[in-house]
């Protein structure tokens, strides 16, 4: 063989290499990301034949809240959602264009592409017929959830334009008893096989000031107000130096340090020097928690927000969580003072007070929240179950014991009294916090209920409503809807 012609076979050999090589890489290594159409949504071959699959049913206890039925168009198969308001920043959407909410991050195993459902999926071929979804089970409690709801979008007092949202967790586990956010929408408009209708529908919500597609239970933060007196007082009680009956700082005013800035308690009976702790917490006194921010320094009130979960993320099931903030950079005495009353630079979502509130209620130990429970094959057998995780010991017990007899007495003789239920320990905290005078405050509750048993936390953030400033308070707007939402899960 002469030179040229083996010149030509090496050629050749290699061109052919290169093409097995390429072949090889496409089929087997990229495969998994060049399917993925939320990565290439210009491959409208695999987003067609996902869109055309029967996904398997998102259930709520026995009773399906998304599920794929037949349709007779080219698609086979219309996602319908039941009860859409109610249920739509959790189930999020399945469309054409994109997903969301349990629809996206079960995506794998909705579509029956999980590795999980490989049985199922061997089956299906040797019987050669479709492949079909798993089925997605969650912790939502239906009758927490509608209480929930009709909290927030069934009171004339709100308003129509109402901004806010609810969460309930049972602290034991970490289980999401109830997610609702306001306002609302509807994915069925989504989901539909009218995907020029669905263009409108997308504009149309994305357009809107009110943002109805975010989920202001996990993606919102807010300053939590006098809520956050509850991880203030943590932090003293974890100090070994105080519990509920130590005598802290009272008076009708607080000077901020460096300033000549006065913060009273709004009329509340808060002594003229010393009173209990208990009082404090039952009366909202700002001046003894003003003080006792500046007495523990910032980097005790930092790690203790933080043991609760502030500054990081916990929630695996649904995307878009957002941090709750305590600061961290160095601030001045006047800013942490404020700090300690959940004002200045302190944020926080319902999601994230509700598990301070659990903490409390689980003998200090924080439990991952979550919401899925199981995941079933399309047979419902039982393929993987949600094991409960323990995120951190916010506090000892002794401090949680002493924090639930403090929030028992904010019910029994505080600004809490609306929450109180019947044959049932309920303790809870109130909280309005100031935004712009133009603009309104923010009502918060976060409350827990024991009874027979059963237990659940609750936060309720109201973010917009239709009265003016002066009559906003979180026990008065806010405390009905958590009381309805724990008599839900106890009774």
């Amino acid at each position: 063989m002469n030179k040229p012609i083996r010149t030509m076979a090496m050629f050749c050999m290699l061109l052919f290499l290169g093409l097995l090589a390429n072949v090889t890489y496409l089929q087997y290594v990229a495969a998994g990301d060049l399917n993925d159409a939320s990565k290439h949504p210009e491959n409208r071959r695999v987003i067609e034949a996902a869109f055309s699959r029967e996904r398997g049913a998102i259930l709520v206890g026995r009773n399906a809240i998304a599920e794929s039925k037949e349709s007779d168009d080219k698609y086979d198969f219309q996602r319908t959602y039941s009860n859409p308001f109610m249920y739509a920043h959790v189930t999020g959407w399945f469309s054409f264009y994109s997903q969301s909410g349990i629809e996206n991050t079960q995506n794998s195993v909705l579509s029956g592409d999980d590795s999980r459902l490989f049985v199922s999926r061997l089956v299906d071929l040797v019987n050669n017929a479709s492949p079909k979804g798993g089925t997605v089970e969650l912790t939502l409690d239906p009758d927490a959830q509608k209480a929930a709801f009709d909290g927030l979008f069934q009171n004339p007092e709100l308003g129509n334009d109402v901004q806010g949202a609810v969460v309930a967790l049972e602290p034991s586990t970490g289980k999401i008893l109830a997610m609702v956010s306001a306002p609302t929408f509807n994915p069925n408009k989504l989901a539909s096989h009218d995907l020029e209708s669905v263009e409108v529908e997308d504009k149309k919500l994305n357009d809107r000031a009110d943002e109805p597609k975010l989920n202001r239970a996990i993606s919102t933060t807010l300053p939590p107000g006098s809520t956050f007196k509850l991880v203030t007082a943590a932090a003293a009680l974890e100090t070994g130096d105080y519990d509920a009956d130590s005598m802290v700082p009272g008076g009708p005013s607080y000077r901020l340090p460096g300033t000549n800035t006065s913060i009273g308690n709004g009329g509340r009976a808060c002594g003229t020097d010393k009173i209990s702790m208990t009082q404090a917490l039952e009366q909202s006194c700002n001046t003894t928690f003003l003080a006792l921010a500046n007495e523990l320094g910032q980097d005790k009130l930092r790690r203790q927000a933080e043991a609760f979960g502030f500054n990081d993320t916990s929630l695996e099931d649904l995307k878009g969580q957002a941090q709750s903030v305590f600061p961290t950079e160095e601030i001045s005495d006047d800013f942490l003072a404020k700090s300690g009353i959940g004002q200045q630079d302190v944020r926080a979502t319902p999601l994230q007070m509700a598990m301070v509130v659990s903490g409390i209620v689980n003998d200090g130990v924080v439990m991952r929240p979550y919401l899925v429970d199981e995941v079933r094959s399309p047979d419902l057998d039982v393929l993987d179950k949600t094991s409960t995780e323990e995120l951190s010991e916010a506090v000892g017990s002794d401090s949680a014991n002493e924090l639930r007899k403090m929030m028992v007495a904010v019910v029994e003789n505080g600004t809490a009294g609306v929450a109180a239920i019947p044959d049932a320990e309920v303790g809870a905290k109130t909280g309005t916090a100031e935004n712009c005078s133009a603009c309104n405050d923010y009502a918060w509750f976060v409350s827990y209920a024991k009874k027979d048993g059963k237990d659940v936390a609750v936060a309720v953030m109201l973010q917009k409503v239709q009265l003016s400033n002066a009559e906003i308070a979180g026990g008065k707007l806010a405390g009905p809807i958590a009381k309805s939402v724990m008599e839900a899960v106890i009774d």
